[in-house]
Formats: structure tokens, sequence, C-alpha cells
């Protein structure tokens, strides 16, 4: 099975075993075939409902094994995927490619005095916050401190607190280690080879595999943030208020919100197990009492059923989203939105509050802004520069459970077709998201698009990393 029905350098047959045995001798990591112990582990991802069968994985133990693993489907024409930490997704299955896993490289660098971060492809920004925090830096992370830092980083990397001031991850890279699809590895900067560095950083792993990244932190020690959570049924006035608040803000405060349906289990706060929610998100860069000033029209709305806001030190900036660290099986959608006007808001409400039968566990809007839409000192294929909002939407459950919020998904992307807006930040699409070279075309705009795939031409001639939101190589 290949993405987009592309058979660009696909072999006719899926390898056996024999053929891998070179493999095997080449690198230092685990190679699993499907029926060895360890398997399904080495392939596992957040979503447990899309399931990667990879014809071989190689779990790189060094960026000397990535090397060699790309060699190796080189020479018997497979493609290509990665598998990094996280929720990165692999499209579709994988069952005839050779998968990479990155979780062994596990370097992590902190120069303090240059004030940058030099990590392996393995590493989570949680595993950067407990070094950086220490010395009151700060890098630009995201919701979810649990993600792997080079998936994240190469798709854009939106942060929930420093976004708006310093736009996004990928703005501040410095440096990369990257094996392309020659199987060569190369240190790539701005300064060194500018188109890759471009296309690396928003191409999100159609030009290579990325082993090694740098980039820049910050000095900021803390913050204050977290959330408010107001009972669904009083949702319309707390997001009448934050639509009127939202387009005011300064770029030291990121804020979102996120309708919610939570399930009934002990790990959750007592005034939201197995409640119908809203959950205003907030993050500002400033002191308490400015902070609070900022929430007063929020609080005034509605009476919140639970308020974490506080100041807080950097490391604790998962407290903003609360995003959930366990594994499960999940259905998505992710687009832009053009305006978050009145008539947006009838519709959502209409779509997702007390009597829309939604099923979704939550539905979120975020804004953006500021410097999110300023390009870098040092350009990159980011496409989302200039959209003020997006929306993500997810369903979990059992399979049942599962179609319904599939169907309902599809409703909820109908409902908001009026408002989309084109271009979109892929790490936000779901494996369904871009099931064309059209679709992927639109997310990155004509004239990007178009100097990616010359590029991908120059570095991936046969399209060996496509199973992603493919950008295919030009005629």
């Amino acid at each position: 099975m290949l993405y987009n029905g592309s058979n660009v350098g696909s072999s006719t047959e899926t390898p056996t075993a024999p053929g891998h045995a070179p493999l095997r001798a080449a690198v230092e990591g685990p190679v699993l075939l499907p029926d060895d112990i360890g398997y399904g582990q080495e392939c596992r991802t957040f979503n447990l409902s899309r399931a990667l069968t990879p014809a071989v994985v190689v779990g790189a133990a060094s960026t000397r094994d990535v090397a060699a693993a790309v060699r190796h489907a080189d020479r018997l024409g497979m493609p290509v995927a990665v598998r990094n930490q996280g929720h990165q997704m692999v499209l579709p299955t994988a069952e005839d490619a050779l998968l990479i896993t990155t979780n062994r490289l596990q370097e992590i660098s902190l120069d303090s005095g240059r004030r940058t971060v030099r990590v392996g492809a393995g590493v989570t920004w949680a595993q950067v916050l407990a070094h950086t925090g220490r010395v009151g830096l700060a890098p630009i992370v995201g919701s979810a401190p649990h993600v792997g830092v080079v998936g994240y980083t190469l798709g854009g990397g939106l942060s929930p607190l420093l976004g708006r001031r310093l736009g996004y991850a990928a703005d501040h890279v410095r440096w990369m280690e990257v094996v392309t699809a020659d199987g060569a590895v190369r240190e790539v900067t701005y300064e060194s080879a500018p188109d890759l560095f471009w296309a690396l950083l928003g191409g999100k792993g159609n030009f290579g595999v990325v082993t090694r990244i740098e980039f820049d932190v910050f000095p900021v020690p803390r913050f204050y943030g977290g959330g408010l959570w107001f009972r669904g049924e009083d949702m319309r006035p707390v997001l009448e208020a934050w639509r009127a608040l939202t387009p005011a803000l300064g770029e030291d405060t990121t804020t979102s919100f996120s309708v919610q349906r939570l399930p009934d289990v002990a790990a959750l706060p007592e005034p939201l197990r197995g409640a119908f929610v809203l959950h205003i998100r907030l993050g500002h860069l400033g002191d308490g009492a400015e902070g609070a000033r900022i929430a007063e029209p929020l609080r005034a709305a509605a009476t919140p059923v639970l308020d974490t806001l506080a100041e807080r030190p950097f490391a604790e900036i998962g407290e903003i989203h609360r995003d959930p660290v366990r594994a499960m099986p999940l259905v998505e959608a992710g687009f832009a939105l053009r305006e978050f006007s009145a008539a947006t808001l009838d519709r959502f409400v209409e779509l997702t509050g007390p009597d829309s039968g939604c099923p979704l566990k939550n539905v979120e809007v975020r804004a953006l802004g500021g410097a999110l839409d300023r390009e870098p000192a040092r350009p990159n294929a980011v496409s989302s520069r200039g959209t003020p909002y997006m929306t993500f939407a997810v369903g979990s459950g059992s399979p049942v459970q599962l179609r319904a919020a599939s169907a309902f998904i599809g409703r909820y992307t109908r409902g908001m077709a009026p408002w989309r807006a084109p271009h979109h930040l892929v790490n936000f699409l779901s494996a369904d998201d871009a099931p064309s070279e059209a679709d992927v075309r639109d997310l990155y705009g004509a004239e990007r698009y178009a100097r990616l795939a010359a590029l991908k031409r120059v570095y991936d001639p046969a399209n060996m990393f496509r199973l992603n939101h493919n950008i295919r190589p030009a005629a």
C-alpha cells in the first residue's frame, strides 16, 4: 500500500526476511520483522487506532544506523517511514516500508552561555525542560511536553505561551543533522544549505531523517497561566467574552479554548469527572496581577467550576492545556479558520454545544497571530503564517464510538467550512486530512509547494520519504 497511489521507487514485492541479513549486520540497534518479539511495541504510535505494520523496523541506536537503514531501503526500492516520539503520525500503515524509530537517540546538550540546546531525535520536550528549567531558560515547547522535539519542530512547532511573542519553534533552529535519501549524513544550517534548511522546517519528514537538532532557548523562568473550566451550558456567554477579548491581547498573551466531554475517571479533578465543560486556556508572559486582569472578563461571564490560573515556573507549561499523555484510539481532524466572528460562534455552538449531540471528546480553537505571522530571520517552509485561528477536533473510544465520532467530525468540518482558511499547520493534520497531492498543495499554497516539490526532486527524486503528508517530486 503506497500513499497517494505512488509507485515511484517502489518494488513489486515485499522483501523476504533473508533480504534483510545485510541490514542486521550493518546496524547496532534492533532489526525486527513482523513475527519478531518486540516488533509491535517498536511500531506503536500514540493513536492506537492507526497500527503500523512495516515490512521491517530498525530501532536506530545512532545516526550511522539511520544512514545504513536508508541505504538498505534504497537498494531494495522500499519507502522509508520514521516514527519519532510523541504524537507523530506515519501514513498510512507503512506495510511495505522500512520503519525507522528514533527513540534511542537520546543526546541532550545545553549551552547556557549561547542559550542553545542540541538534542537527538528521541528526546522529548519534558526531558529538555528538566535541563533548561534549572538555569531559567525556556524552549518554544508546545502544549504537550511529552511529545518529541524533532517531529514537533519539523512541522512548525506551535507554543501555547511563547508563540505569539517569538514565533514557531522552527523559526529558532540553528543546525540540523539529517540523513537524506541517498544515505548521506549532512549537517545543515541556513548558511551552509539554505534551500534544504528551508524545506526541512515545515516540510515535516519529506526530505530526510533528522537525527539531531540545535535550537535557541530564551530567558523565561516563569509565567502566569493555566485554565478556567466552565459548565458546557455556559459556553455561549463565556465564548462571547473570549471572542471580544482575543483581538485586543498583546503578544505576551496566548489563549485558546476547548469544548470537552470528559470520561468519568479518577485521574481527573472531581469537578471534571464525566463532565461536559468549556476549557479556556491562558498563558501570559507577565506577573500574576496583570494576568488576572486579562482573565477578568472571562471570570465575569460565568462561574468557573475549576480555576487553575496561577504564577508558575516555565517547566509547568503543560498545565495550560493538560493534554492527555496516554496512548488511545483516536479519530481527529484539524483546519485553519479565517475568523472567529459572531456568525462563526453561532455555528460553533450549534455544532458542539449542549443541544448538538456532539460525541467528540475535544473540539478546540486556538488564537494565533503576533510573531506567528512574521517571517523569521532564517526563513523556513512553515505554511500557516497569517492564519488567525485554527481548530482541532478529536474523538476516542471503542470501535463503535470511533465510527460515530468520525461521522461527527465530518459534520463539524462541513459546518465550519464557510470560515475555513487554506493554509494550515502540518502538525495539526490527521492521517485523513490531506489524502491527495492537491490537498497538500492547498496546505502550503501554490508558490511554496512548487518550491518544495522542486527541492524534493533534488533531495528525494524517487519519493522514498512518502509515508506522510507527501510532497511529490516535481516532474
